[in-house]
């Protein structure tokens, strides 16, 4: 089994610096730790990194977590080696996720290299906006593909962009083949993932997000029905209060009173 670390993610992480390492230019190899800091490097270079007594081979578009003081070794391959950084302090105590230390990751790369060169830009300018682009990269890295059977669940590319898509779309019409479309894959595939992951077809899925919006709606705002259903993209009010019934156990009325009783 791979190195594993455990972080808590309960509370925003607090920036200590953020920026481009370049490295290999005085030698091949570099030891350095960091008393108080945790380290997430996004490579794009080729490697080697070393700690604990474990070897991580180091890859374009892979990621890497060290918690702090943590003695490490590079070993580079190259003259001039480059990757994005944070150094950071995690102030939660509250539940520690457990994923691995050296993580490829693969189709999010883009994501997590723009939202690293985000907290870099604000780390200067606006601390509170670095910490939420690294808040939100360090959640990113939980749920790459490379995650293993210990760590947060893994879910496939695809799955996940049709997730991403239905949430976004809640309040419109939403089709399988659009969702497909979105997600690149074929209907068939996608059906075949949703079965897999969470045991429901596509249309349960959305039907099941779309009631638990509704139940938000109905018990913490003061939205009118009519308004909460055409929010959830099911206007008619007929079809709302019967997918209610059926998603939530009582109609919207219900719902609202039983929560305000």
């Amino acid at each position: 089994m791979r190195q594993q670390v455990e972080l808590a993610l309960d509370l925003p992480p607090q920036v200590a610096n953020a920026g481009v390492g370049v490295h290999g230019a005085t030698g091949p190899h570099e030891v350095f730790r960091l008393p108080r800091l945790w380290q997430l490097h996004l490579y794009g270079y080729s490697g080697t990194l070393e700690f604990g007594g474990v070897s991580h081979p180091i890859r374009p578009g892979h990621v890497s977590l060290v918690p702090p003081d943590t003695e490490v070794h590079f070993h580079y391959d190259a003259p001039r080696c480059e990757h994005l950084y944070a150094h950071f302090r995690l102030p939660g105590d509250g539940e520690r996720r457990r994923l691995p230390a050296m993580q490829d990751a693969g189709a999010d790369a883009p994501a997590l290299r723009a939202l690293l060169r985000q907290t870099v830009a604000a780390h200067a300018q606006s601390p509170p906006r670095a910490a939420a682009e690294l808040w939100t990269a360090l959640w990113r890295t939980t749920t790459l593909t490379d995650a293993t059977e210990n760590g947060p669940r893994s879910r496939h590319p695809a799955l996940r962009a049709a997730m991403a898509h239905i949430e976004e779309h809640l309040a419109g019409p939403l089709t399988v083949p659009a969702v497909a479309r979105a997600a690149g894959v074929s209907h068939t595939h996608l059906t075949r993932l949703f079965r897999q992951d969470t045991g429901h077809t596509v249309i349960a899925y959305i039907r099941h997000r779309r009631m638990e919006r509704a139940r938000h709606l109905l018990i913490a705002s003061t939205l009118a029905i009519p308004a909460i259903a055409a929010a959830v993209g099911i206007p008619d009010l007929q079809a709302f209060n019967k997918t209610c019934h059926k998603e939530l156990g009582a109609s919207p009325r219900a719902v609202r009173q039983a929560a305000s009783g």
